[in-house]
């Protein structure tokens, strides 16, 4: 491994910052562009729900019980509404360029062995984001959206301001997008050796609490339907990253020992 001196580290770093910023600059653009079209399909769970059936079709989209127009309370409201989707929609876009460019900084640092993990890295790290924000989208999303708007509402008219729809709706999404990540996580902690799948099917409770506590900090709303929205895929993610340490554990053990039979001379070869 060789060791570079500092400026040559902070030089690689601001490189794939430069060019993770470019990809996300010419995604934004093209996000501008289609900011209406995304905006429209944003505005889906507001009028959408999803319905679970015994019988088929078993999931399908009904109209929600509160279909609402949105306003803009403000003359630059609108516009910078625009701005954050246009913005985040780049992020989301641009992700498998940050997620190699985060890899590309981090492997000069690993063995060469340890290199290989890059594409499954970058796929597997981009997949998971997506289905985060896809599960968001399609189905915390509507089942949220419809059980505030209607929750002892039978004296009141929601009036919803477009940035403040805007912005619930993005920090909903990103947050399940980073927590789809907690498998990934766990998988790299426990190559560095820092846990063991049983150190963490022990402390099992403490993951439980923990995301609790941090649904509780990433949910936009304080109410505990959308913190259980959240804590609940939270902790079967948790279950899945115990599940992938074992399986990345055990093979890691098995090349060990290939390796390690390699290692010495055959037994009739001793003289």
């Amino acid at each position: 491994m060789d060791k570079a001196p500092l400026t040559s580290h902070l030089g690689e770093l601001r490189n794939r910052i430069l060019i993770s910023l470019s990809i996300v600059l010419i995604a934004f653009m093209g996000g501008f562009y289609y900011s209406e079209h995304i905006f429209g399909i944003l505005t889906a769970p507001l009028h959408y729900t999803l319905k679970f059936s015994l019988e088929n079709p078993f999931i399908s989209f009904v109209p929600a019980e509160a279909g609402i127009d949105l306003v803009f309370l403000a003359p630059a409201e609108a516009l910078w509404m625009h701005i954050k989707i246009s913005f985040i929609s780049a992020f989301i876009v641009s992700s498998p360029v940050i997620f190699y460019e985060t890899w590309k900084f981090v492997a000069p640092g690993l063995l060469q062995e340890e290199k290989k993990y890059a594409m499954p890295f970058v796929l597997t790290t981009t997949f998971l984001f997506l289905v985060g924000a896809l599960f968001c989208f399609a189905i915390v999303l509507p089942f949220a959206m419809n059980f505030l708007l209607t929750y002892k509402t039978q004296h009141l008219k929601p009036m919803l301001s477009v940035g403040k729809y805007v912005d619930f709706c993005l920090k909903f999404i990103l947050a399940f997008g980073a927590i789809f990540e907690l498998p990934v996580i766990m998988v790299f902690l426990s190559k560095m050796g820092i846990v063991t799948p049983e150190f963490l099917s022990k402390n099992r409770k403490y993951a439980v609490l923990i995301a609790f506590v941090l649904a509780a900090l990433l949910t936009p709303t304080p109410d505990a339907f959308n913190q259980m929205l959240m804590a609940i895929p939270m902790i079967i993610l948790y279950e899945v990253g115990i599940v992938a340490t074992k399986i990345f554990m055990k093979k890691k053990k098995e090349e060990d020992k290939e390796e390690g039979g390699g290692e010495g001379s055959p037994p009739g070869d001793t003289q």
